[in-house]
């Protein structure tokens, strides 16, 4: 197999009909590891909106249970990509996710923008540190593998392209993007996780070197102090080689899927799917979708959110 046979596959396919089987491609095989740093970031992201940085301080899952919801997290997400929409696996991970979200008093806007961030940011990534930049093929077909899982979760206004998600994404953080104590708590707890996965000494140049991959109104946003320009262009770099070392390398044979990544730590002899993510917690209620009549069976607050 040649360095670029399986995006010669990818083209062949339909992005619209076969999308998440062109992002099964693109995730487990052409781009593991850049999806991977690439949907941490996005979620991090989120924490900078803070009534979504304060909701997860109060549920303390990302304060108390940090290492757990970043597992969980990935694997539900993951489970869909792996399996479909359609599996066993897949419905129940949607119904996971949409259990865990009803529990919650999320707006609308609020969940329709972390929706745009797992669509932008990932090409926005792999086009500056990936071994090639993504092709429209998937593009587009990232595009609509998340809009059925915004379908699936009940989520009103999604947007129809991928330049609807980057506008809809940028817009959104122009807005919402503020200083909040108990997102800076949040925000901190993630940068002491990553750092966990790495020897000890090795944490402040970790922490020095996520920083330097943040744009600046992250920072700003959670008063971090900017890294010197030296330091940002030096991690940047590197990154970057890092792609261009692997474009020399064989293209892979076998997929990787989020459950084989090392820093998912929580689960060394297993897990359920239907075990998986936070289950509500006291005083700490509300519904991130307003439907017309409840249907418990379908995991979503008042029936939108179909689980497959």
């Amino acid at each position: 197999m040649k360095r670029f046979t399986r995006l010669e596959q990818i083209r062949r396919m339909d992005p619209y009909e076969e999308a998440t089987e062109i992002y099964r491609l693109s995730v487990a095989y052409e781009f593991p590891w850049d999806f991977t740093r690439a949907l941490e970031l996005a979620l991090y992201r989120t924490y900078a909106v803070p009534g979504i940085g304060r909701l997860l301080a109060r549920t303390a899952e990302l304060t108390d249970r940090t290492q757990k919801r970043y597992d969980d997290t990935s694997l539900l997400l993951d489970t869909i990509v792996e399996h479909g929409f359609g599996s066993e696996q897949g419905r129940t991970a949607i119904r996971r996710i949409n259990q865990m979200h009803r529990s919650y008093d999320i707006s609308d806007d609020d969940m329709r923008y972390v929706l745009c961030t797992f669509v932008v940011m990932p090409k926005r990534w792999i086009d500056a540190y990936g071994w090639r930049r993504m092709s429209r093929h998937e593009i587009v077909a990232s595009t609509v593998h998340y809009r059925t899982l915004g379908r699936h979760m009940g989520i009103k206004d999604i947007p129809e392209t991928y330049e609807e998600f980057e506008s809809c994404l940028d817009s959104y953080e122009a807005a919402h993007f503020a200083w909040d104590e108990d997102a800076r708590r949040v925000s901190d707890a993630t940068l002491r996780l990553m750092a966990s996965w790495y020897p000890g000494p090795l944490a402040p140049l970790l922490r020095a070197t996520t920083l330097a991959l943040l744009d600046d109104s992250l920072l700003h946003a959670f008063r971090y102090t900017p890294p010197s320009a030296i330091t940002r262009a030096w991690v940047r770099r590197a990154v970057r080689l890092r792609g261009r070392a692997v474009r020399l390398l064989p293209p892979r044979r076998t997929p990787h899927f989020a459950r084989q990544n090392r820093e998912i730590k929580g689960y060394p002899y297993g897990y359920r799917i239907a075990d998986l993510g936070t289950r509500p917690v006291p005083g700490v209620r509300g519904c991130p979708v307003r439907h017309a009549e409840p249907d418990a069976q379908a995991g979503g607050c008042g029936g939108g959110a179909q689980a497959g």
